[in-house]
């Protein structure tokens, strides 16, 4: 079973708050549901349909379907997510199960209901979409089986309810395995999550075929090989082969937004990736990450250039019209007009970061040309024409995908609603008039290139006629080499008052200060500006740039973005994506601090003097007190790695007899003393080279690596403490001695562990647990791998699985919590019997005598008392409340055995739910779980 179907949070509403592209106040009960109450909007804005009437050159013919396009709601659509093998496997229930079921059903006319059919041009048939509408899925009893189904798959990561545009930037992106990929804003996750599938894509296939190779060597027995596995994409088993199989491949996840980033890996931690690093920076000035240097030139510096950038830029977003319904009202042309700097910045630097034949993927959900091709247009001038960056055309690529060419010239609509042909106009204008109110946000590269003959053509623009979709643009480009961006002030055609921002962007061009130089005559040197450009390795570090001399906000912090929708499609309200035009009001921070940009470790130049140069901290210093900024963020855990001769990891080593080709120098601890507290997590070797080489240089780091081992309260001797975490599982299974080891092969044995928790072993018992029985019976204490695998007997298992399996003295406890064991149950044996835990029989007495006794009283030792124990629940904190709808999780449920048990028969009495997303200690440093946050995929 390949990655994805990790357990998932209780989101409680999905937009990451009115940060959201579109975001509203999503609050339950209050305001409009707006998909309910749909067809009741007016959908008419003079301006808006004015303005695309003309630019969008729509014909006369096809012009009443575009509007009525946009007019009627979005299909519901979702995609299978994980791994293709595992994603496959679950489709195959949806076909085979679910379909079938929802074709008969009829509606009062006697008309039959649309089933869910898949989206034609989208690979593998791995997404699929239906028209009937979310509240009848959820409150028409014929559709219940067909919404639990839903609910169940999406909260563990199976499926992802995403809109089928914005499914399309990856898969145009032509990412391979084995290559570094940068997504700039990235939050809340839909497209991140293609992009990780991609990196790992293959990767369980060369595993098993690297440790088939090697089995007789190492002396172990391995599953059932390739042939066996539905990978069609893991053909070529040489592609990114060097790690023994394991993928070897980057994703950077970033965004500005801080408890977006936290969001983001809620989402993305489903896919148990070791390859995933999720950031928290300005898009527009996203730092140089810094490599360590290579053995043959020690002294010169290396930074991470990338193969691919994703940039899914914040956008107006009138593409999303069709289910962000208030935007019908909303629509101003001074959004996009107000988002093209920011756009176009992004841009630029996700070309710079790129390896020279290295692409960018350029995309919005907005139609506006002023946020698509004047952006492009306006991001190759200042990189250096088309010598250096180049569009590419997607024609080839999902052919059955119906699209518009981009627009070879257009028009632009200014906030008062007049619309100008060219910039030489608005120049006569202003010379005539003076600037206006309506033309102070016009500039020359919003306009239609005069001097250039960029091929427009080769963008795609998606329009919502064509194939019953929202609204979508996006472009390809190419690095054909390096260049030396054009400053703001120079190129004069993205901003006629350049900012802050852009005089820092100005200057940072410039050479870096000699060692023990001062930084301060370059900041106050603006007049400096013609100076050479140096070649950009040698500048100092954006990050620098960003923390030193950048007093305004995130400039991609407060504008429009996609809100996650990562929903059930029975979710009870839809995410209405209302236009946010105005500026957040934040809660005031310290005085003193009201700008300050807060994150672990400080920024260089926090705390530096004038001799000190950036990144390179003064160890006289005194630390900082920790500071909240007005987003509430907070300091991050260091990452700290552990040596391989560590203690704790050699008695991990001893006790589960790791496989040697196990690198065992990529265990990772996240506390500042750098010891082995309670876990230990595990990254590849790239990720551990650029946790290592840029500690304590400002980079915002929030995520990196998978939970390998947590620590057991273990009393009895002999006994590993440290069990083996559900995501690091199927990193780490293959390489477990068979020591540890229980195979399992029937459908029937694995029924009887998912319907009993505490299985007996003592006294004979284990007879009744099938083929699995003498094994355990005879297997020492402590967590085993029970690899269920797959055969093609009548009682045998069509998919691979790998779970967590207890063996305590007395009995075995497969370590799923209560909803997974039923969800498990009713995805694979379709079952609903009751779960039997005859674990406390005595405590079962109590309460039988407790329902004669009043609330707030309860029966102990014979006697009625006081009962204190619903106060002390109801003072728990949220993320001990138990997760609903929750389903399978094949090898990535998340297990917690009870931490207070002391015993030496040491059992998982209580299996907790939502321990991999932490709780106040781990997700945002105190300020709350991410159960408590907003989460979702776009």
């Amino acid at each position: 079973m390949g990655r994805g179907g990790n357990k998932g949070g209780r989101g409680r509403g999905r937009g990451g708050g009115s940060r959201g592209r579109g975001g509203r106040d999503n609050r339950r009960g209050g305001g409009e549901d707006n998909r309910v109450s749909f067809d009741k909007v007016p959908k008419h804005n003079e301006r808006l349909e004015r303005y695309y009437n003309t630019v969008l050159r729509i014909s006369n013919e096809e012009r009443d379907d575009f509007w009525n396009a946009l007019k009627r709601e979005l299909p519901n659509s979702f995609r299978f997510a994980g791994s293709k093998g595992h994603a496959l496997a679950v489709q195959k229930l949806l076909k085979e199960r679910y379909v079938p079921e929802i074709s008969k059903i009829s509606h009062y006319d006697g008309t039959l209901v649309e089933a869910p059919l898949p989206v034609p041009w989208y690979p593998d048939e791995l997404a699929w979409w239906m028209t009937t509408p979310k509240n009848v899925i959820r409150r028409f009893p014929p559709f219940a089986a067909f919404q639990k189904y839903l609910v169940s798959e999406t909260s563990v990561g199976n499926i992802s309810r995403q809109e089928v545009v914005s499914m399309i930037p990856p898969l145009v992106m032509d990412l391979q395995p084995g290559m570094t990929v940068l997504d700039m804003c990235a939050a809340p996750g839909s497209k991140a999550a293609q992009l990780l599938e991609m990196v790992h894509r293959g990767e369980e296939a060369r595993m098993r075929k690297s440790l088939q190779i090697h089995a007789q060597e190492d002396g172990r027995e391995v599953s059932p090989g390739v042939e066996s596995m539905m990978l069609d994409d893991a053909a070529d088993l040489k592609v990114d082969s060097t790690d023994n199989g394991r993928a070897t491949g980057l994703l950077i996840a970033n965004d500005s937004d801080y408890k977006r980033s936290h969001m983001l890996i809620h989402q993305l931690k489903r896919l148990s990736s070791p390859n995933l690093i999720v950031t928290n920076h300005d898009a527009t000035m996203f730092p140089s990450i810094k490599l360590p240097a290579t053995p043959e030139n020690p002294a010169a510096n290396r930074y991470l250039k990338f193969d691919r950038i994703l940039a899914d830029v914040p956008c107006s977003g009138d593409g999303t019209m069709r289910k962000n319904v208030n935007l019908w009202q909303d629509w101003g042309p001074g959004n996009a007009l107000g988002l093209y700097v920011t756009q176009v910045r992004i841009l630029v630097r996700a070309l710079q970061m790129l390896k020279p034949g290295g692409r960018v993927v350029y995309s919005t959900c907005s139609m506006n040309p002023v946020e698509n091709e004047a952006v492009i247009a306006s991001a190759i001038e200042r990189c250096g024409g088309l010598e250096k960056v180049q569009l590419l055309t997607s024609d080839h690529q999902l052919p059955l995908l119906k699209r518009r060419e981009g627009l070879k010239s257009w028009s632009i609509m200014d906030k008062s609603g007049k619309v100008w042909y060219s910039w030489k106009d608005v120049e006569t204008h202003i010379a005539e008039h003076g600037l206006t109110p309506a033309t102070e946000k016009l500039v020359e590269g919003m306009f239609t290139p005069t001097t250039t003959e960029i091929p427009f053509e080769r963008c795609m623009r998606v329009y919502a006629h064509l194939q019953d979709t929202g609204g979508f643009f996006i472009a390809i480009l190419q690095k054909m080499s390096e260049f030396k961006a054009k400053p703001e002030s120079e190129s004069k055609k993205t901003d006629v008052k350049p900012p802050i921002t852009s005089i820092v962007e100005d200057i940072m061009a410039q050479p870096a200060p000699v060692d023990g130089g001062s930084v301060a005559p370059k900041i106050e040197a603006a007049d400096a500006l013609t100076r050479p450009v140096v070649d950009t390795e040698s500048e100092v570090p954006p990050v620098a740039r960003q923390n030193q001399a950048n007093p305004e906000p995130d400039a991609t912090l407060n504008v429009l973005k996609r809100p996650a929708e990562d929903e059930p499609i029975i979710d009870a309200v839809m995410e209405n994506k209302k236009l946010k035009v105005k500026e957040e009001v934040d809660e005031p921070a310290e005085a003193g601090f009201e700008n300050r940009e807060v994150h672990f470790p400080p920024p260089p130049g926090a705390e530096l003097d004038m001799t000190t140069g950036p990144g390179n901290m003064r160890p006289d210093v005194p630390e900082a007190r920790p500071v909240r900024n007005r987003s509430g963020q907070q300091f991050e855990e260091p990452f700290k790695y552990i040596t391989w001769d560590h203690p704790e990891v050699k008695s991990i080593e001893g006790f589960y007899k790791l496989s040697p080709r196990f690198p065992r120098d990529r265990f990772m601890v996240r506390n500042a003393e750098g010891e082995p507290a309670k876990t230990i997590y595990y990254t590849s070797a790239l990720i551990r080279d650029i946790l290592t080489e840029n500690e304590g240089k400002g980079i915002k780091f929030i995520h990196g690596g998978v939970k390998m081992f947590m620590k057991q309260d273990v009393q009895a001797e002999g006994v590993c403490k440290w069990r083996i975490q559900s995501e690091g599982m199927p990193i780490l299974e293959g390489y477990v001695g068979e020591e540890r080891v229980v195979r399992l092969y029937k459908k029937e044995t694995l029924r009887s562990l998912l319907i009993e928790m505490f299985p007996k072993i003592s006294d004979g018992a284990w007879k009744n647990l099938g083929e699995i029985g003498e094994h355990v019976k005879n297997i020492g204490m402590g967590c085993c791998v029970l690899r269920i695998e797959p055969s093609d007997a009548e009682d045998g298992f069509q998919e691979r699985m790998v779970l967590p399996l207890w063996r305590s003295l007395h009995s075995l406890n497969l370590m799923l919590a209560k909803e997974d064991r039923t969800a498990m149950l009713l995805r694979i044996f379709n079952d609903t019997t009751p779960l039997v835990n005859n674990h406390f029989p005595a405590k079962k007495a109590q309460e039988e005598d407790a329902k004669d006794v009043a609330p707030g009283f309860k029966v102990e030792n014979g006697e009625v008392k006081v009962d204190t124990s619903s106060a002390i629940e109801s003072a728990k904190p949220i993320k001990d409340e138990q997760m609903e709808g929750v389903i399978n999780p094949g090898l990535y449920g998340d297990i917690v055995a009870d931490p207070n048990n002391s015993l030496p028969d040491v059992k998982a009495e209580k299996i907790v739910k939502g321990e991999d997303t932490g709780g106040p200690d781990e997700q945002l440093n105190g300020t709350g779980g991410i159960e408590g946050q907003l989460g979702g995929v776009s």
